[in-house]
């Protein structure tokens, strides 16, 4: 139902992963038969948990690590591993700055040109070590370097800006990417992001893509939506995309993966984009707490180097445990931070879902309350869900 803010302009209503929660069912099921796997492009994962392509979370080593645990980690072809051979001066300076001086810095680290050998080499690297190369450019960094990512054999490429759409209008004196054209040409599989509606989430599965990326903004590290208003509150965003997945799969019978981007720190918040009907989560913040990320304790948004217009800061997110601490545990913490697929696989149990697809499919409530009810303990002792 459209609600009227004035005369002349309505809105629809929409709900953030915050507002809903998951309804058991009638039945249950032990958590180690809840299958995970999934699947994008042509690559079967038993976690459907990415980690983004963000400089503070995934490096070469995390990828790998990220390989070997049986999830996937996305490397930025726009950040500073390849702008510089030994990145690790760098991650230094941005970890060691003050508040003041770090846009700034980050302008001036980023202002050094991205070197299409070091986008070789990186893969190579990734490659090398039995990791799954998966890499990400903005739209233009993919027409410059596109032709360098397949030589280098990488396994995925995610084309990601804050929006990204099929309709896309420049100047004259620029050409926008096609990004049909990109995907039928390149030699592997094409991720394509952002977005938050139905029209453009079937523009861009229309278009090619082999999964595509929703969310606008409720990145821990992102200010686009304070910056430039801009965005849709997840649990709404993840359904009217996944409602465009399903219509285009009925259509044509490709079956094009839908994976929730941004905001999502706890395994309740990955369980509740799945129930929404995600296939997959892409999560920042919660890997760069892992003692194996490269940002020091620090997490920074994408946008944050832009020179006329930042839309991301860097936040103090500390180190918490190892990267396999928190993709599947022993948890060491009790407030769901830690063991992401233990979280997953018990609330699956719990709703006696059998895989993803089934997941997909649990009853949501509307519940604005289901994070402080009960909990005044917890929050005035800044325990568990208090802290």
């Amino acid at each position: 139902m459209d609600i009227q803010i004035g005369r002349g302009k309505t809105a629809r209503r929409a709900y953030g992963i915050d507002e809903i929660a998951l309804a058991p069912g009638n039945g249950t099921l032990d958590p180690s038969l809840a299958d995970t796997q999934w699947r994008i492009g042509n690559i079967e994962r038993e976690i459907p948990i990415i980690a983004s392509a963000m400089d503070s979370v995934v490096d070469v080593r995390m990828a790998v690590l990220l390989s070997q645990l049986g999830a996937l980690g996305v490397l930025n072809l726009e950040g500073i591993y390849t702008r510089y051979a030994n990145p690790e001066p760098i991650l230094d300076r941005i970890a060691s700055v003050g508040k003041e001086e770090f846009v700034p810095l980050m302008q001036e680290l980023y202002a050094e040109p991205i070197k299409a050998e070091l986008i070789e080499q990186r893969i190579r690297e990734i490659k090398q070590q039995g990791g799954i190369a998966a890499v990400s450019a903005t739209p233009v960094g993919a027409s410059k370097f596109g032709s360098v990512v397949a030589k280098a054999g990488a396994d995925l490429f995610f084309i990601q800006a804050t929006v990204v759409s099929t309709a896309h209008l420049s100047p004259e004196s620029v050409t926008p990417l096609d990004l049909a054209k990109f995907c039928q040409e390149m030699p592997i599989p094409v991720i394509l992001g952002n977005c938050v509606t139905y029209e453009v989430t079937l523009n861009l599965m229309k278009a090619g893509a082999a999964a595509v990326l929703v969310g606008i903004g409720p990145g821990a590290a992102c200010t686009s939506r304070g910056v430039l208003g801009v965005g849709v509150p997840q649990a709404t965003a993840i359904a009217d995309c996944a409602a465009a997945r399903d219509d285009y799969y009925q259509e044509t019978g490709k079956y094009i993966p839908v994976i929730a981007d941004g905001g999502l720190i706890t395994g309740g918040d990955i369980c509740k984009c799945i129930a929404c009907g995600a296939d997959g989560v892409m999560i920042g913040s919660p890997f760069a707490r892992a003692a194996e990320a490269p940002g020091r304790g620090y997490h920074w948004g994408m946008a944050t180097p832009s020179p006329v217009l930042p839309r991301g800061t860097r936040i103090r997110v500390s180190t918490t445990g190892t990267l396999e601490q928190i993709l599947t545990g022993p948890a060491q913490l009790d407030d769901g931070t830690h063991n992401l697929l233990g979280a997953l696989k018990t609330s699956m149990g719990t709703l006696g879902a059998k895989n993803i697809k089934e997941m997909q499919q649990v009853e949501v409530v509307i519940a604005p309350s289901l994070l402080t009810e009960g909990k005044v303990y917890q929050k005035a002792q800044q325990l568990g869900m208090g802290k």
